[in-house]
């Protein structure tokens, strides 16, 4: 098979971009090129990397595509993300029938309407971090002291995480994300996980009126997680819940800080900001890993035979960047008409928590852009470090004043 850039080699993936509001160039050779092509893996593994929005759409709706991490084929970038063989690989990792009972049994939790009753406590906490940013010095980092723990204090709420402890989850969750070695990813996996574990057996002993505890209040139901399976649901919980609206938040803040008219269009009129928060989460597409698959069996997929044991990447980066699907795609256009990204996934494994991610940065957007209408970048945009090297992109910190 011929490769994008004439040649024969698969590309290195992950990919670095060269611009903070540009996909990596590899993306655009993927996509571009008659059939879907193959990357290697920091592991020295081969996958299939799916670019293209129709295909990455197909191949995230079929059940012969598998997202057990535990199999032997499955894409992995480090090998310390297969999980321990003690631990569940949680919703993310299990197929049908078990994923479907699953998310059906914690389904309900994650409405719409269940979420939005949590808008006033996030309302509290985005008011909370916005007034500490105001009384600490300036310049401040607006990555350590609002973007990442105002989403870490959300979902540390809805899972009922004790507050004594929240400090410790956004050191570890950082590490588990952002490990720069194997060794220290496996360690930083084992302690959450440890931690996790110990967690649900206080809810299962003593339910409380959160996520977790009502699942522990429910033992035997069908569909509702043993303890195993129910510590890799937590964990899957937190990691989701933080890191991806997270870097969201940061790299929004710093778009827009880079955009004073739309900025100022969203302060005239903030019933417009839940469509700026779909427009950013298109933009950037801070995390894709998630849909990586394993063939089952043999499978056609834009144009090629998948064997069945064979990885693939859904490069959603990639797909919500698409000229066939987004006109102008490399726009930023809040008053976009063409939405339907995939930065959520898609199919049975979308992701369970994009309401309570939608409220979450509607509200801090909103909250942060009118408290502190002076905010602006305190260094040079050339000046700013990206999460190129990392699983989930985002910025390493926004130093900003007002």
């Amino acid at each position: 098979m011929t490769h994008p850039a004439g040649t024969t080699e698969p590309l290195a993936y992950p990919m670095r971009r060269t611009c903070p509001f540009s996909v990596p160039e590899g993306y655009a050779e993927l996509r571009e090129h008659p059939t879907v092509g193959r990357v290697e893996l920091p592991t020295g593994a081969l996958a299939w990397a799916v670019t293209r929005y129709e295909d990455v759409r197909t191949m995230l709706a079929d059940n012969r595509f598998s997202s057990d991490l535990r199999h032997p084929g499955f894409p992995l970038l480090m090998e310390h993300q297969r999980p321990a063989p003690e631990f569940s690989t949680s919703l993310v990792g299990m197929d049908p029938p078990d994923h479907t009972l699953a998310r059906r049994a914690v389904a309900g939790d994650f409405t719409y309407r269940r979420m939005n009753r949590l808008r006033p406590r996030i309302q509290e906490i985005v008011d909370e971090h916005v007034e500490r940013l105001l009384a600490g010095p300036r310049p401040a980092d607006l990555v350590s002291a609002f973007a990442n723990p105002v989403p870490l204090m959300a979902i540390c709420e809805l899972i009922g995480v004790p507050f004594e402890d929240r400090d410790f989850f956004l050191r570890i969750s950082s590490t588990v994300m952002n490990a720069t070695s194997a060794d220290e990813g496996a360690r930083a996996m084992r302690e959450l996980m440890e931690y996790m574990d110990a967690l649900v057996t206080s809810k299962e002993k003593e339910p409380t009126d959160d996520v977790l505890g009502r699942l522990a209040a429910r033992p035997g139901e069908p569909g509702v997680p043993g303890h195993r399976d129910m510590v890799g649901m937590a964990f899957m919980l937190l990691m989701a819940g933080h890191e991806t609206p997270a870097n969201v938040l940061g790299l929004g803040a710093m778009l827009l800080l880079e955009r004073p008219e739309v900025l100022e269009e969203l302060r005239g009129d903030p019933s417009r900001m839940p469509a700026a928060v779909d427009e950013l989460l298109r933009y950037f597409t801070i995390a894709e890993i998630g849909n990586s698959r394993v063939a089952l069996e043999d499978v056609e997929l834009g144009g090629v035979t998948i064997r069945a044991g064979e990885g693939v990447l859904g490069l959603t980066v990639g797909a919500n960047r698409d000229p066939a699907r987004f006109q102008d795609p490399d726009r930023f256009d809040i008053a976009r008409s063409d939405q339907g990204h995939v930065s959520f996934g898609y199919g049975s494994h979308q992701c369970l928590g994009q309401h309570l991610a939608r409220i979450e940065l509607e509200v801090a957007f909103t909250t942060l852009f009118a408290r502190i209408p002076g905010l602006r970048l305190a260094v040079p945009m050339d000046t700013l470090r990206f999460k190129d090297e990392h699983i989930n992109y985002g910025l390493h910190a926004l130093p900003v004043t007002w």
